[in-house]
């Protein structure tokens, strides 16, 4: 468990906070670049407990710029986006995507003083249906990482959901690979699945064992247990910093998806699901949840945590079925809240906006959750303490990685048998994805 202090340290984000900092050093997901168009409506962007307004240009730059008003503080989402600038309507002062005042129709003509005002104004970069930002200290911000479902073109797709509860908690329940077993697929039956499939071996042996290693870029670990005669089933999974998980979904060496758990701020999370658009190594978000695939959401409003969320809430129980619940047959069966996406929402913001980890009871189960908290608060430390660079920042191919189910033969290093199939940009037609099963 952490102690309060450290609780406070790891969960808390905003400006100046040590895990804040941190999180500052490196690229950001900020937005859907479906949600912006060529002069059209600002949107209100909480990240890492800043407000910012972001809106895209004229020429299809994207801004992200202070809500305040650098003149009175007026919020600029009430502002006119137009001819290449986000224009105060208080005032007319006009601001590009850099934060230039390019327009102060209120002072006299020949004043000069819109060159010596600016609104603070952060990088963006656009990649793979993402609008990336950089919120950090450096004038050239570091690349952004290589995350190879982000860079297919045309093929890569991204989703957004909000959360609402600490990022911490959601991250953890992505790291907590034997929760499937249960929340997700508790009330399935292993005689019911294809013989000789990683969904055969999950169902049957539920309490698998775990071991770990870092990486470059954060964590791997893997959770095994027997499978065949001679060979265990390896659900093979990855953390990177600082808020990135690959779930262990499919057949390692095909599986590219991962979650972007972005915080908004200390108690609202924005998840990310980018993943191939055309892929059956990743569930769509949503697929099989149910009758109409993804969860039924709420419409978007402007307030600040007023985009991408779920109907089913907190307020409604999550739509619980508790006559499903008994029956305890299907996905659905085994917690009676319909879909994995619901389910795991469900219980992380059921532990409270921010959970308190003074409380907890760690197990054997939890090797990979105890090892994320240790290397996030090391590196936050390390920053605050020596000014020095957290993993990842500098080195984009670090999380140039994969994660899915392996099959090995048992006794052998699996460190090494997984080398090649954990590696990104690598074709691998060799795979028989079947061996999967489904359910």
């Amino acid at each position: 468990m952490l102690s309060q202090a450290e609780n406070e340290l790891i969960t808390q984000v905003g400006p100046g906070t040590p895990m804040g900092e941190l999180m500052r050093q490196y690229w950001a997901p900020a937005l859907l670049s479906s949600e912006l168009s060529a002069d059209g409506d600002p949107r209100r962007v909480l990240l890492l407990g800043e407000q910012l307004i972001a809106f895209r240009d004229t020429k299809g730059q994207v801004g992200l710029v202070q809500n305040a008003c650098p003149h009175r503080g007026a919020s600029l989402f009430f502002g006119r986006n137009e001819e290449c600038g986000l224009r105060c309507v208080y005032h007319g002062w006009k601001f590009d995507v850099s934060g230039a005042c390019v327009d102060m129709p209120n002072e006299p003509t020949e004043s000069n003083f819109k060159h010596k005002v600016r609104a603070t104004a952060y990088p963006t970069q656009e990649r793979g249906g993402v609008v990336w930002a950089y919120l950090g200290p450096r004038e050239l911000p570091p690349p952004l990482p290589n995350l190879e479902a982000n860079m297919l073109g045309e093929a890569s797709s991204a989703i957004a959901y909000e959360g609402q509860c600490n990022w911490l908690q959601i991250l953890e329940g992505d790291i907590d690979t034997v929760h499937s077993g249960f929340l997700h697929r508790g009330s399935l039956d292993p005689d019911k699945m294809p013989k000789d499939t990683f969904m055969e071996y999950q169902i049957r042996e539920r309490a698998p064992h775990y071991e770990l290693f870092d990486t470059e870029g954060g964590s791997c670990y893997g959770a095994y247990r027997e499978a065949k005669p001679g060979f265990d089933y390896w659900r093979i999974a990855q953390w990177l910093f600082p808020f990135y998980s690959m779930a262990p979904a499919g057949l390692l060496g095909l599986g590219k998806g991962l979650f972007a758990r972005v915080p908004m701020d200390d108690t609202h999370t924005m998840s990310y699901l980018i993943a191939p658009r055309s892929t059956n190594q990743i569930r769509r978000p949503g697929a099989g949840d149910g009758e109409g695939g993804r969860p039924q959401m709420l419409p978007d409003s402007t307030d600040w945590v007023g985009r991408f969320r779920f109907a089913a809430n907190a307020a409604n129980d999550w739509g619980t079925d508790r006559q499903k619940q008994r029956a305890n047959v299907g996905r659905q069966g085994y917690s009676g809240i319909n879909g994995t996406l619901l389910q795991d929402a469900a219980v992380t913001g059921s532990m409270g906006p921010v959970f308190d980890r003074s409380t907890e009871h760690l197990g054997s189960s939890d090797l990979m959750i105890i090892r994320v908290r240790r290397r996030l608060l090391a590196a936050a430390q390390a920053l605050m303490r020596d000014g020095a660079v957290p993993p990842g920042v500098d080195h984009p191919d670090a999380y140039a990685v994969r994660s899915g189910g392996a099959l090995l033969p048992q006794g052998v290093n699996w460190i090494e048998a997984t080398a090649e199939l954990r590696k990104a940009f690598v074709e691998h037609p060799e795979l028989d994805p079947s061996i999967v099963g489904v359910a």
